[in-house]
């Protein structure tokens, strides 16, 4: 294990981030939760201030969670390196990656839920719709995505709204073994598999020239 001081500080986050959702729980996503941390893996708090250097209680509380994000996707690209998802049907490859990012967030629910609370606030929200995205975006490539057209975008933004819906089922869920969200996020991506196959019918031969806002502006005012 690499020695806290011969971490850079992005390195330091990404160490300290776990601990920092363990201190989460208790302290919300605070100066006293960081603190708690920085004592726990030897690191001077002052320098572990400097990991999170925005100012002011909220921008850092973001710098903390997105290193907690960050924290999860690494672990995710690492579990995953292997290539055991390339013989996978697509709708397994995704319900085994946002599975296995709930699984390793598993214990920390009310950290969550108070990550959701300051993610929600105005200021917030699109750094945390670019959080959203990113990890998104590393889910559609260790499931092998190639696309460079629209197909990229939409992709994205319809993965990032089902796992941020699941999420917030999951850390409410106390069915047993979260099966309550075991379903919710099958039938979420069920409804994908269907719209992917409607888009496909849609589109036809004008596929080189979809109009995403256009295509979802006639699902919802269908043309007489």
């Amino acid at each position: 294990m690499t020695e806290p001081l011969d971490l850079t500080l992005d390195e330091l986050r990404l160490e300290l981030a776990p601990q920092i959702a363990l201190a989460a729980m208790f302290d919300g996503w605070s100066d006293v939760a960081l603190a708690s941390a920085a004592e726990v893996a030897g690191v001077d708090p002052a320098v572990a201030r400097l990991a999170f250097p925005s100012k002011g209680l909220q921008g850092r509380a973001m710098d903390m969670i997105d290193a907690w994000v960050a924290s999860v996707d690494e672990r995710m690209e690492a579990e995953f390196a292997d290539g055991r998802l390339d013989n996978m049907p697509i709708r397994e490859k995704i319900r085994t990656l946002v599975w296995f990012r709930l699984e390793s967030i598993e214990g920390l629910e009310e950290s969550l839920s108070r990550a959701m609370t300051v993610q929600a606030m105005p200021q917030n929200v699109a750094d945390t719709l670019k959080q959203g995205w990113s990890s998104a975006d590393k889910m559609w490539r260790l499931a092998g995505d190639t696309a460079t057209d629209y197909n990229h975008y939409t992709k994205r933004a319809i993965l990032g709204s089902i796992y941020a819906a699941t999420l917030a089922v999951w850390k409410s869920d106390d069915s047993e073994d979260k099966a309550a969200t075991r379903a919710f996020l099958d039938r979420r991506i069920e409804g994908v598999m269907k719209f992917e196959k409607l888009k496909g019918q849609f589109l036809g031969k004008d596929r080189e020239h979809f109009d995403v806002a256009r295509f979802l502006g006639r699902l919802r005012y269908p043309q007489g």
